[in-house]
Parts: C-alpha cells; structure tokens; sequence
C-alpha cells in the first residue's frame, strides 16, 4: 500500500476474506441467497478520504486508513453497493490544515467525490469551505471540536463532540470522584480551546473550581512553566486536552515534576500505546472512549482479535479506528438508497438522503443518528489504567 504524501491510495482487498471464500462459504451452508456478483463493467463508486499518513500524527491517521480499508473490503466482499464496488480515494494530510485544504481541492474538484471523510479538528475547519463551496459533503470522522458542528451545510460528523465525552468526564470528575479542585492544561489550537472551556464550565456548574487554567504551544515540547503554575495551583485533578502526540509527553513531565494528582484527558489518549510510553506513569489516568470496547462487543472483540492476528498488535486509537470502519458502511447505505430512487449521486443528493435515514446500524459502533443539528450523541465509556491495563471505570449516559 502506498501512503506517501499527496499519493492516491486505492482501497486494497488483501487484508479480507475474498469474495470467491464469501461465496462459497455461503453456498456451502445454504441459509442465504447469493451475494450479487461486483459488474466488472461498471465504474466504482468513490468516496474521498483524507487523513494524516505522514507527519506527526501518521501513526494514528495510518491505522485509520487502515481500518476504513478493511470496512471497504467487508462491503465489497458482501456484494459492494448493488454489485458495483465502493471505492476510497486516500490523499495524506498531514494534520496539517493548509494541506488539508490542497486535498479536499483536489477530491472535490478533480476526483469530483460527491462525500469525503476527514479527522483532526484544525483540518476539518480549514477544509469546511471547499465542502460547502462545492456542495460536496464533509463527514468528520474522529474530531472532537464542538465548533464541528457549526461549520456549515455540508460538514457533518459521526463522531460525538467534546460537548459529550468531556461534559462526561468533568460531571464524573466532580460528582462521583468528589474532586473540587481542578487544574486544566490544554493546547492552544482548535482541538483544546472549545474543550477546555467545556471541561472548565461543567466542573464550574458542578460546584467545583478550576484553580489553574493553562494554555500550550502546539509545537512545545516542554511545558515545565505551565506545570509549575499548575503545581502551585495545588489541584486534586488535572485534565489535559491536548494531540496524541504531545499529551503523553505532558503527563510524563507532570509526574516528573512530582504531580501525583488524577490525571483525565479524552479519547485520543486511550490506546496501548499509552501505557508502554509511560510505564507506572500512566496508572491511574482517565480517558474517555466513545465506542464499545471488546468486553462490550462480540464484534469489536473479533475486530482487536484481526488487528493482533493480521497487524502484530492492537489498533493505535481503538474508538476512533472503529467509527473509520465504520464511515464506508455509512456511505453505502446512503448509495443504495439513491439508487433505489433512482436518484442521480451528488453531493446535494447525498446530504439530503443521508439526512433522510437519519439512523444508521453500524458493526463497531452500534446504532448512530445523524441530528439536524449537525451532532450525534453516544454513551461515554471512562477508561482507566490499573494494573497497567486499561479497564471501564464508568459507562455515562
């Protein structure tokens, strides 16, 4: 697979069971009719994806890409979308907003996608013109700014904003650990700010107080002063909001400056990768996951099951490597249902039709509706490390 910056990837079917094993497979056990054979005459149907696959953030978009890969080849496995096979085209982002933009140009007017999916909260808002100026629909696959759902017609997301996994953690945070003095750190670009001043409101209306309330450079990598403040602060909790790359970096220097106080941050921080960066470092820390882990889900367990067996361990970012499977299987169900109305593939149709289902039963995420509003909703699993593992702490909402 070739994930270099600016290149075209297509959607590879090697990592799936191929369609000859489907069908046979079926046939052998005779308990459903035969899956409708892909028209090699006919063209693809495409979608756009635009994802970091190089850079600093390359080793979470990478396993993204991966997994909206192996949804793609689930579906074109099952007949694809009316025998006609369903199609990403993959451009490298970088998480890099300017980059972002030269990609989802290109998608919309060269590639003429009629839908593309994206992540990181900084491209998803730098990229929200070019959508809306094309009337191509940008889905946000992953980003948690709650600005997210203000950038326009045509920008919608699949994944929860930080006004429900961080409005979580602060409730639980206040009212069921009890903390009443709350540090917050977060980095000062699109990704923290909405948050942060989300986590400081909620832990405020809890009857809590934030004594300290710092702000980082996105390309710092010491963040000694801001820790000082916060140590002097003298919190019972702290929360970082900040990137996967720099908020494991922040907790290490924290506990190396003797800051022994619970730790929270969201989702981007629970993976394994987490644990083996920081050691004894990361016990006790909180994150939020906003999907079904593998003690909730038969098929989420058989999804990790794939990762250890096919890739040599689990996913980087579980929860948000899910809703990426997951975003193909949207697309599709969109796709059928114009063409069972004859209805002619745009960007203007599918918005319209996508808001039309509404409701979408998905294999690793579960039930999602698509809100007017420009939001979905979902329950907030709190994750903690114990034992050095990570284990449900609480299930909200």
């Amino acid at each position: 697979m070739n994930i270099g910056g600016g290149d075209i990837v297509q959607a590879n079917s090697s990592a799936g069971p191929t369609r000859r094993a489907v069908l046979a497979g079926i046939a052998a056990a005779g308990a459903m009719p035969a899956l409708p054979a892909l028209a090699a005459d006919a063209a693809p149907l495409r979608f756009g994806l635009a994802m970091p696959l190089t850079g600093g953030q390359a080793t979470y978009g990478q396993d993204q890409v991966r997994a909206a890969q192996w949804g793609l080849d689930a579906i074109n496995a099952a007949g694809g979308v009316n025998g006609r096979k369903l199609e990403a085209i993959t451009l490298d982002t970088q998480a890099d907003p300017q980059i972002g933009i030269q990609a989802a140009n290109r998608l919309v007017s060269i590639e003429k996608v009629p839908v593309f999916v994206t992540a990181w909260s900084e491209v998803v808002k730098a990229v929200a013109p070019v959508a809306n100026d094309a009337k191509a629909v940008e889905l946000s696959v992953g980003a948690n700014s709650a600005q997210i759902a203000k950038l326009g017609d045509y920008v919608y997301t699949t994944f929860p904003l930080a006004d429900v996994d961080i409005t979580a953690v602060a409730q639980y945070e206040a009212d069921k650990l009890g903390k009443k003095r709350a540090a917050v750190l977060y980095i000062n670009n699109e990704t923290g700010i909405v948050a942060a001043e989300i986590y400081r409101k909620v832990f405020t209306a809890a009857g809590g107080t934030v004594v300290a309330y710092e702000a980082y450079d996105p390309k710092a990598t010491d963040w000694t002063g801001q820790i000082l403040k916060v140590r002097l602060a003298s919190p019972d909790v702290i929360h970082i909001q900040g990137l996967v790359a720099d908020t494991p970096q922040v907790i290490a220097q924290l506990r190396q400056l003797g800051m022994t106080q619970t730790i929270s941050s969201y989702s981007s921080i629970y993976n394994p990768r987490l644990i083996r960066q920081l050691g004894a470092a990361a016990e006790g820390v909180i994150a939020t996951s906003l999907a079904p882990g593998p003690a909730d889900s038969a098929a989420v367990a058989a999804y990790v099951e794939r990762w250890k067996k096919e890739v040599g361990r689990e996913p980087n970012g579980l929860p948000y490597t899910q809703y990426l499977y997951d975003a193909p299987y949207i697309i599709a169900a969109v796709l059928r249902s114009l063409a069972a109305k004859s209805q002619p593939v745009t960007g203007e149709s599918f918005r319209a039709e996508m808001l039309a289902i509404g409701t979408f039963d998905l294999p690793l995420t579960g039930k999602l509706v698509i809100n007017a509003d420009h939001t979905v909703r979902k329950p907030v699993y709190l994750m903690q490390v114990k034992g050095g593992a990570w284990t449900q702490l609480a299930v909200v909402g």
